[in-house]
């Protein structure tokens, strides 16, 4: 049987280990700077600290799984790209990677502004302080609902994905009396050079108006027709996980190419242009992700160079980063349960937690790197597979990477840059109690999202 014919899917097929071509690192006990949150390092006893705090400590307090995130990371990162896009633009967090309450303080206090995408997310950041003309609100399928609300308190843009939602913001919004300012969000026909399930900018998928078949022009020109919409500019989102400018240069000159057709259909020349996020982060020593001066610069040239190019004046930027601000800011603690060597093959190191606190490998087959943390070894490294403890045979956390070889059960391991949707997408699968997010700064820790307990899920649990 073929490895792609294989009745329980390919990675079932696969017999030896894959993906590792290269020799295991020099020193298994260091940890890369450009994967890790910026406080961690290791005490003198060899175990993994963060903000002042050691791995230990944290489990005995707060138990694992724990999300573990570095606070002044966390705002150093939020500092570093305002710094870089300046007064003359704007940095919309993108909620979706990690969003609560002491999130939205946080950002408040770094000066970002905030995108949601559902009401929940709306609810969270308006209750946490964060002011309404500083919320962007995303979405493909919003309720009438969540659009109301969102009119009624103000937010500062809504992206209109759809024909149907141009029509419903702007009726929602003239019964409230008001006029909702909106961006209408365009697929530009860029594939950007990420995994198929995450790349947002090609027409066969569900979002945004193409620009293909004149399409985005016209809902240009029903929106400026609404007296319930105020339009002002053009969004586009390429993808997730990306390295390579060179989309976005794609992306930019398409979309500045509809602002000069809309400047010479209507007389208008659309004041901002948002080319989204989607910048990437190291998961693993091997990727090279840009500095936030670096992408400002790109951008700003790009944009600049192609509205002199039409004769327009260059109008304001907006992104979005999320994965690139809290990513790299928080690692998943765990401890190991059970180690199964299986022989020629790799050894299985079964964790306390798994799918339902990352969801990712399994769903997106990304790549996370790990390291033994509460303690140094010596010994030599050893192949494995980091795997939880659910009822699935796709319940991997790391597919492969290297583990001294006298990893035991009680030891704690570390999985770095899980602090994009690792979180957000965490579940309740085998009725699995969701971790909590502890954060830590300057030698002080503190539950921001608490773990959840049984009688939380029994709560809900009303048959």
């Amino acid at each position: 049987m073929s490895r792609s014919a294989h009745p329980a899917g390919p990675r079932h097929a696969d017999v030896m280990p894959e993906g590792h071509y290269t020799a295991p690192p020099a020193d298994l006990n260091a940890l890369d700077p450009k994967v890790w949150a910026r406080t961690v390092t290791r005490d003198e006893d060899g175990a993994v600290t963060v903000g002042g705090i050691g791995v230990t400590r944290l489990a005995e307090e707060f138990g694992t799984p724990a999300y573990v995130l570095d606070e002044s990371d966390f705002r150093a990162r939020c500092r570093a790209w305002a710094d870089a896009f300046g007064q003359d633009a704007d940095v919309f967090y993108a909620g979706k990677a990690f969003l609560s309450r002491a999130v939205v303080r946080w950002l408040k206090e770094e000066g970002l502004n905030l995108d949601v995408c559902s009401g929940g997310e709306l609810t969270c950041a308006l209750d946490a302080g964060m002011p309404a003309e500083r919320i962007a609100f995303h979405g493909n399928n919003k309720t009438a609902e969540e659009i109301e609300r969102a009119v009624t308190v103000g937010v500062g843009r809504i992206v209109l994905d759809s024909f149907q939602e141009i029509a419903r913001v702007s009726h929602i919004a003239q019964r409230l009396g008001k006029r909702q300012r909106v961006q209408i969000r365009v697929t530009v026909g860029v594939e950007a050079h990420t995994h198929e399930f995450i790349a947002t900018a090609h027409e066969d998928q569900k979002f945004g108006i193409a620009l293909a078949g004149g399409q985005a022009a016209e809902a240009v020109r029903r929106a400026l027709t609404l007296d319930g919409l105020e339009l002002i500019g053009i969004h586009s989102h390429i993808g997730s996980q990306i390295f390579d400018m060179a989309g976005f240069e794609v992306s930019a000159r398409r979309v500045v190419q509809l602002l000069a057709e809309v400047r010479d259909e209507h007389g208008v020349e659309l004041p901002e242009i948002d080319l989204g996020g989607g910048l990437g982060i190291a998961y693993t020593s091997e990727d090279d992700p840009r500095e936030p001066h670096e992408i400002a610069k790109a951008l700003g040239d790009i944009v600049t160079r192609e509205c002199e190019a039409a004769g327009l004046a260059t109008p304001r930027i907006s992104v979005e980063p999320g994965r690139a601000i809290v990513g790299p800011t928080a690692f998943t603690l765990y401890e190991v349960g059970t180690v199964k060597p299986l022989e020629g093959l790799r050894t299985y190191v079964s964790v306390d937690g798994g799918m339902s606190d990352n969801i990712r490998t399994a769903l997106y087959d990304a790549e996370y790197t790990v390291a033994l943390a509460s303690r140094t070894s010596d010994a030599e490294p050893m192949l494995v597979r980091v795997v939880g403890k659910h009822c699935e045979s796709g319940d991997i956390v790391v597919k492969d990477a290297f583990l001294p070889s006298d990893i035991a059960p009680g030891d704690l391991i570390a999985v770095p840059a899980t602090g994009a949707y690792c979180r957000s997408m965490a579940s309740n699968y085998n009725h699995a109690l969701r971790p909590p997010v502890v954060a830590v700064r300057d030698g002080a820790a503190r539950v921001i999202v608490r773990r959840e307990t049984e009688e939380d899920l029994l709560r809900l649990d009303v048959g």
